[in-house]
């Protein structure tokens, strides 16, 4: 006990941008700018999903539930890296690092299963339209969307609580700049037991809560292709893609990048580059995530407009009062 002790760590230092000189300056603007457009554009679709009845659809309804989790997402890791940008300073006590890291695991892999249900609400509108209003009753969105938020937190916890028994034998540099599974990984001392079978339990979670939703999300999609193949118009080919188009390129996106987070070579990388990678997996879909569903899709910007044009009337009424 007394060694363990000796070497307990109370905050990590961040290194991600270190070697950058006063990389604060020229980074604190774009993160904030990138912060700002994603409060803003998920705000913008989960409140006119909200006051729109026509948008009171299980498609629109999981919309809703993918807005939260990226500015959940967004706000666990930004603001602290906005913090240490404007104070110049790149630490964070060890319980803040794993909270952090137990709120962003549990919202990416909330995320990565909403996804999959996503997948699963295009596959029977397309491929099953004669029974999608059974098969995709208010009762299973409920019940899908609270499984993908109870099985993502429930998977985060096990990391967590596996990660803090973890120790660290003093060296308390991460290469990056947020608290995330691997690069703690990378430091601790691995040399023990069970260190070890940490190492193995977490990578078998991973497997099931990282890969199982990705397996299915591709099924989905290639039932879903094919089925849009068999369609003889091409009227009605476009109109089966567009309802799916959206969905599809937020997958390629949010697979994109988190296979460049979690499976990009160890070596070959500068670690400024290599924390930037990382840190686009937490930042740049949330961002994307409505920008793509707002430009692409009628509904949302019909919606808006409808929104727009409200909020001007009811404006210039009170201007009139």
């Amino acid at each position: 006990m007394g060694a363990r002790n000796q070497t307990q760590v109370v905050e990590f230092v961040f290194m991600g941008f270190s070697g950058i000189p006063n990389s604060h300056i020229y980074l604190f603007l774009p993160f904030l700018a990138i912060y700002l457009v994603t409060i803003l554009g998920n705000l913008m679709i989960f409140t006119m999903i909200q006051l729109d009845s026509s948008l009171h659809t299980p498609m629109y309804y999981f919309l809703s539930h993918l807005s939260c989790l990226d500015i959940c997402i967004s706000s666990v890791t930004v603001p602290k890296i906005l913090v240490n940008f404007l104070y110049q300073q790149q630490t964070i006590p060890y319980n803040q690092c794993m909270a952090q890291m137990f709120f962003f695991l549990s919202f990416t892999g909330t995320e990565a299963l909403l996804l999959a249900v996503m997948a699963y609400d295009r596959y029977t509108a397309i491929c099953k339209p004669l029974h999608y209003s059974r098969l995709m009753s208010t009762k299973l969105c409920i019940l899908l969307s609270s499984a993908a938020w109870f099985w993502g937190f429930l998977d985060s916890a096990l990391h967590t609580a596996l990660s803090s028994k973890l120790y660290f034998c003093g060296v308390n540099q991460i290469h990056h700049i947020f608290c995330d599974l691997p690069p703690l990984i990378k430091i601790t001392c691995s040399d023990t037991r069970i260190n070890e079978m940490v190492i193995h339990i977490t990578s078998m979670a991973s497997l099931f809560v990282g890969v199982a939703p990705f397996l299915f999300t591709i099924l989905s999609y290639i039932f879903i292709l094919s089925s849009i193949l068999k369609i003889h118009s091409t009227t009605g080919k476009r109109k089966a893609f567009s309802t799916c188009a959206s969905h599809l390129i937020v997958v390629i996106i949010y697979y994109g990048n988190a296979l460049l987070n979690y499976d990009r070579p160890s070596s070959g990388y500068s670690l400024e580059i290599d924390t930037l990678v990382s840190t686009m997996f937490c930042i740049i879909p949330p961002m994307l995530n409505p920008l793509i569903y707002s430009l692409r899709n009628k509904e949302v910007k019909g919606a808006l407009k409808k929104v727009l044009e409200s909020q001007s009337k009811s404006t210039c009424l009170h201007t009139i009062k």
